[in-house]
């Protein structure tokens, strides 16, 4: 063991061990897979499989409402406020607890299962900018997810790669074609080639389509002929844990 660190929060008290150890080695996999993440649905793999929307906040929204409701009628400098204020925190961290273990497990399965995973690079400040969306953006936790996904990769010796996102869900992911639609139409469908998608699943194919591009491997929906090399790329380093 290196250092220890004690973090409270709120009425909860953490100690954090920094500990050495050789990570066991384990075979990468040779598959392949891009990600789309979204609302409807937390994300949308190549493959076609879909990861649901926890949406913890939002279930939990009723409860917070009813404690900052009471909170607010408490007053200040009271034990009582006190109390409500703690109960309110625990709340949120009960959220927050929750979103992060579903982060760990989801990124944990896909790091198991490919050794070459493409996601977007996604400008999350500016997207939360939307006031329709900002709740749900920020509930969804996708900076987080992704930044779990590039360290678990980086450890496990997989390669995650972060690729423009612009037009992933508008061309078509059977023949290239640009099929302009509204985020309220959910279904892909090409006029051109007849191909007709879910749109996260679409997009999720164009995505690992547009990190494969003029490489010599040849890439089906998820299944590259990637060498058996360790495959490393710097991950982003997590602020806290």
């Amino acid at each position: 063991m290196k250092t220890c660190t004690i973090r409270k929060d709120g009425s909860h008290w953490h100690a954090c061990f920094s500990v050495e150890y050789e990570p066991e080695k384990k075979p990468i996999p040779t598959k392949s897979i891009g990600i789309d993440v979204g609302l409807k649905s937390f994300a949308t793999l190549s493959d076609g499989t879909e990861i649901s929307n926890p949406k913890h906040l939002r279930k939990a929204e009723a409860k917070l409402k009813r404690a900052q409701r009471a909170l607010s009628r408490k007053r200040k400098g009271g034990d009582n406020r006190k109390k409500t204020k703690r109960a309110v925190t625990n709340l949120h961290r009960k959220v927050r607890n929750q979103r992060l273990d579903f982060h760990h497990k989801e990124a944990r399965k896909i790091v198991n299962a490919f050794g070459f995973i493409v996601v977007e690079d996604l400008k999350i400040r500016n997207m939360v900018q939307n006031r329709r969306l900002s709740k749900s953006i920020s509930d969804a936790g996708w900076g987080c997810f992704i930044s779990l996904l590039a360290s678990k990769a980086e450890e496990a010796g997989c390669r995650l790669e972060r690729i423009d996102p612009r037009h992933t869900s508008v061309n078509c992911s059977g023949c290239g074609e640009k099929v302009p639609k509204s985020l309220a139409v959910r279904t892909h469908r090409c006029p051109t080639c007849g191909l007709v998608l879910d749109r996260d699943h679409n997009a999720a194919i164009n995505i690992l389509q547009r990190a494969t591009a003029g490489t010599a491997e040849s890439y089906a929906w998820g299944e590259p002929a990637l060498s058996g090399r360790s495959l490393n790329q710097e991950a982003m380093l997590l602020a806290a844990w």
